[in-house]
C-alpha cells in the first residue's frame, strides 16, 4: 500500500491548522475570553469568542459557501442564514445561538462541533448578551 504524498495532505493539513487557534482557557475550553456577569460588550467579548471558537475556516468563517451561518461579523450574526436571525434579542432561551451552545437545540450538535465546549462563563456570556439586546456594542 503506498501511503499519500506530501502534497496531498496539505489540504487537509491547513485545514486543520486553521480550526486550531491554539489558544485554550484554563479550564479546557477552546478559549480564553472570560465574560462580565453583566454588560457584555460583542466587540470585546463575543467577536473575539466567535474568533477563536467559531469563524474558522471549515466553520462559520466568510469563506465558507452556500447556506452556513458565518459568525465573522456582526451582521452575518443578526442576519443568520438566509436573513433568518439565530438570536432573538432579549431572549437567550428562546435562541438557536445560545441552544447550540449549550447543545440543547433540538438535532442540532452542540457547537463547537468536534472540540470542548465553551466553559459556563462563556455560555453565561453568550446568554447575558442576547438577554441584554444582543447589541452591536
Amino acid at each position: 500500500m503506498q501511503s499519500p504524498s506530501f502534497s496531498a495532505l496539505l489540504p487537509s493539513l491547513s485545514q486543520a491548522v486553521q480550526k486550531d487557534t491554539g489558544v485554550t482557557g484554563l479550564d479546557g475550553s477552546p478559549s480564553n475570553i472570560i465574560f462580565p456577569r453583566r454588560r457584555v460588550s460583542y466587540s470585546r467579548q463575543v467577536q473575539p469568542l466567535f474568533n477563536q471558537t467559531c469563524a474558522l475556516v471549515g466553520c462559520h468563517s466568510q469563506a465558507e459557501t452556500g447556506d452556513r451561518l458565518k459568525l465573522d461579523s456582526y451582521q452575518n450574526l443578526r442576519f443568520g442564514i438566509r436573513g433568518l436571525p439565530v438570536f432573538i434579542p432579549g431572549n437567550a432561551a428562546s435562541s438557536e445561538l445560545v441552544g447550540t451552545i449549550q447543545g440543547t437545540w433540538g438535532g442540532v450538535d452542540r457547537m463547537p462541533v468536534g472540540r470542548n465546549p465553551l466553559n459556563q462563563n462563556q455560555i453565561n456570556g453568550i446568554r447575558a448578551w442576547v438577554n441584554e439586546g444582543g447589541r452591536d456594542n
